[in-house]
């Protein structure tokens, strides 16, 4: 198709989507997304490169459980980025980020963890809301450099929700969360670029990923060519939202790290992860039904996308699944 490249300007102004379900076709997220990557002639919103003018207000990151009694989950088809990480046993979480849109609903909130101190470094001073953590993890999230909304700061914003167990019922809005700000008001920087399809592009049709411990949490996107997106299953279900519509993305991004032990047991006695995001390594592009390979470097606040051969990692606008993979003995990256 005939584009042109984006320029995302980060002086003006960078990436969603959840639960498991089971039965017949489910519809797909309704987050609007672009047929084309032709530029936009004004300003865009910086989490997803749409055309837009940014709202004068924070990143929002919400911390959402993934374990299987945690969905379906609420919020994650109103998200510009969503971060999948491992956490303890082979269960992942979902690090949630909203910007262009006020999220209704959003849940299962969930802990903290050590990975999200560096993720959320690279959005200005964002919004953080939590469930809590343990008293190492609550430390760093109280000197880093984001606004904690995390439950024992904004009580109010939370509400436990009737029908689901503990600890996977505490809920909140986005306007809540909103509400509660207090600090630094301005639109986080830009996280990806967005542009032409790489070079060096193939189809593909999608990717199964492996996070393996104790459970093992299977995650596959298949390229849909009616909706021209990818669409989530995890362990052979589809992973629908608490809305009733299938989880996906114009946008998946495999970033392939290394995760460290850090020296803390949660309550089964499993060891507490981290992923280690300075450095460089292996990563993914999908995109318009293609694969891009290509590598991924940090050695500051931001991650830096390149092809193989050193260009701009371009990706369509619309919202972003980054899959923080782990290519070691507890996971799998293959390209299908």
């Amino acid at each position: 198709m005939g584009m042109r490249r984006i320029t995302v300007i980060a002086a003006c102004l960078t990436v969603g989507l959840s639960a498991c379900s089971g039965g017949g076709a489910k519809p797909t997220t309704t987050t609007s997304a672009p047929t084309s990557t032709t530029a936009a002639a004004g300003p865009v919103h910086p989490l997803t490169g749409l055309p837009g003018e940014p709202a004068n207000r924070p990143a929002l990151i919400v911390k959402i459980d993934n374990a299987p009694k945690a969905r379906p989950q609420a919020g994650l088809g109103e998200a510009d980025l969503v971060v999948e990480e491992a956490v303890e046993g082979g269960v992942t979480r979902l690090f949630t980020v909203f910007h262009s849109q006020v999220p209704g609903d959003v849940g299962p909130v969930r802990s903290a963890r050590s990975t999200d101190i560096a993720l959320a470094a690279q959005l200005g001073r964002p919004l953080f809301a939590y469930s809590g953590a343990n008293s190492v993890f609550l430390q760093q999230v109280r000197a880093a450099p984001l606004q904690d909304v995390g439950i024992e700061n904004a009580t109010g914003a939370y509400r436990r929700e009737k029908g689901r167990p503990a600890p996977y019922n505490l809920f909140s809005t986005g306007a809540a969360l909103f509400a509660a700000a207090t600090g630094e008001v301005a639109a986080p920087p830009p996280l990806f670029e967005y542009g032409d399809l790489p070079s060096g592009a193939r189809p593909t049709e999608g990717l199964h990923l492996e996070f393996r411990g104790r459970v093992v949490t299977a995650v596959d996107w298949r390229w849909d060519a009616a909706t021209s997106r990818w669409v989530r299953t995890q362990n052979g279900t589809a992973h629908v939202t608490a809305a009733g519509a299938q989880v996906s993305a114009p946008n998946v991004v495999v970033q392939v790290v290394a995760y460290s032990d850090t020296g803390i047991r949660d309550q089964s006695g499993e060891p507490v992860p981290e992923a280690q995001l300075n450095g460089e390594g292996r990563a993914l592009l999908l995109r318009d039904g293609q694969v891009i390979e290509g590598r991924w470097s940090r050695e500051g606040a931001r991650t830096v996308f390149r092809t193989a051969s050193g260009e701009p990692l371009f990706l369509t606008p619309g919202p972003t699944w980054l899959e923080l993979a782990r290519e070691d003995a507890n996971g799998v990256v293959q390209v299908i």
